[in-house]
């Protein structure tokens, strides 16, 4: 048997995907027959539209899809994610500087390890996608977590940017609408983050990823088209995962200056070579097509949103921003711990979680996933029936009924 002393430094330091873990320790309560209900899963429920799955089954009859084929996408691909961009966010740009990526992860790695030395440091502000620091580790870099909280919607200040600010920072990682919180930064707020990095010479990396899912009164806006002196220095990552129903594909983009993109591609060539073309094909169809089904998705997720968060404050000892964006809400627990629940108590939100899925069978993500402790992610991309059971149970457990 192999012993842990043989496996390299860099895979003992990676932290295996909280999210991921989660559903699927939850997946595995249900193969048992255990009732559970799991709002972990950062994807949609709702099936990929027709249109795209018809034009996977055209590509995967057509002999040129069963070949290799560039490594930096399709060149239709590459047109239409450039010709989509500029109808969605504004940014006009050429086709040269899109690289089409095994998922928007891939597209968030290979930013890294194209703009990255062992030792750049990368302001990371928290919480923050599970995916993000893992990745700038994996490049040699260091994370530099910056907390925030309620009382600035979890949203970074420039003054808080400032202060983490040293020699040494390279990049910062910056997503509006954010997983976890979905706090969506205002124009005022993102042009101010955006002046500060262009002020200060360092690279921005912006995850557009949630850029249809937004409610009430924000409005997404994307960095580079806010900040134009920071084009030369913005990596823009997205792809078709959330807005298109289509998680399992694995199709997303890295966009960005033509050196970023070029390195990115070298590096592609020998990781993986092109993407799937039977996925990239279904990916032109879906970002050419119309945003019908991604209207009827943000309803469904706007009402199942409300209702969440009305039912989490219902709860004695939880507090919950209302989310502006992306389809997670993530509630302050800090009033549930050392909180007697079926006898079981919990000091952190980590044990605090194991405790809600043993006793109440419901599957949430701790906060400690996301570098902040207290916290927790319920993911309200799930069936209005089952969310509402899913919640009805933790305000049973902690009520003691």
């Amino acid at each position: 048997m192999t012993s842990l002393e043989s496996i390299s430094q860099r895979a003992l330091a990676v932290e295996p995907s909280a999210t991921l873990a989660i559903t699927s320790r939850a997946n595995q309560m249900k193969a048992d027959g255990l009732p559970v209900i799991g709002f972990g899963a950062g994807e949609p429920d709702f099936p990929t539209p027709d249109h795209i799955v018809e034009a996977a089954v055209e590509a995967a009859k057509d002999p040129s899809s069963h070949r290799y084929s560039p490594a930096p996408g399709l060149p239709a691909l590459r047109q239409a994610v450039a010709d989509k961009t500029h109808r969605d966010s504004g940014l006009a740009i050429a086709p040269e500087v899109v690289i089409i990526t095994n998922g928007g992860k891939q597209a968030v790695y290979l930013a890294c390890q194209v703009l990255l030395d062992p030792g750049d440091e990368v302001i990371v502000p928290a919480p923050y996608w599970v995916t993000y620091p893992e990745a700038v580790g994996l490049a040699g870099g260091v994370p530099v977590p910056i907390g925030t909280d309620e009382s600035t919607g979890f949203m970074v200040t420039v003054e808080q940017l400032e202060a983490a600010l040293t020699p040494r920072t390279k990049m910062l990682i910056f997503v509006s609408p954010s997983n976890p919180t979905g706090a969506v930064y205002d124009r005022d707020a993102l042009r101010a983050v955006g002046r500060w990095a262009a002020d200060r010479g360092i690279w921005v990396m912006t995850d557009e990823i949630y850029e249809h899912l937004i409610y009430g009164d924000a409005s997404f806006s994307s960095l580079p088209v806010e900040v134009p002196e920071l084009r030369d220095r913005c990596v823009v990552v997205n792809g078709v995962a959330k807005t298109y129903a289509m998680t399992g594909w694995r199709v997303g983009w890295l966009i960005g200056p033509r050196e970023v993109v070029g390195g990115a591609g070298r590096i592609q060539s020998h990781l993986t070579s092109n993407v799937n073309n039977v996925a990239q094909r279904a990916a032109l169809a879906a970002v050419s097509g119309p945003l019908d089904a991604v209207d009827e998705m943000r309803a469904a997720f706007d009402r199942r949103r409300v209702t969440m968060v009305d039912m989490l404050r219902s709860i004695d000892g939880v507090t919950c921003e209302e989310p502006q964006g992306a389809f997670y809400a993530f509630p302050n627990l800090t009033g549930l711990l050392g909180k007697s629940l079926s006898g079981r108590t919990a000091s952190t939100t980590l044990e605090l979680a194991e405790v809600i899925l043993e006793q109440a069978q419901v599957a949430i993500v701790p906060g400690e996933a996301f570098g902040a402790p207290g916290y927790a992610r319920l993911s309200f991309a799930l069936g209005d029936d089952d969310l509402a059971e899913g919640i009805s149970r933790i305000k049973t457990l902690v009520d003691g009924e």
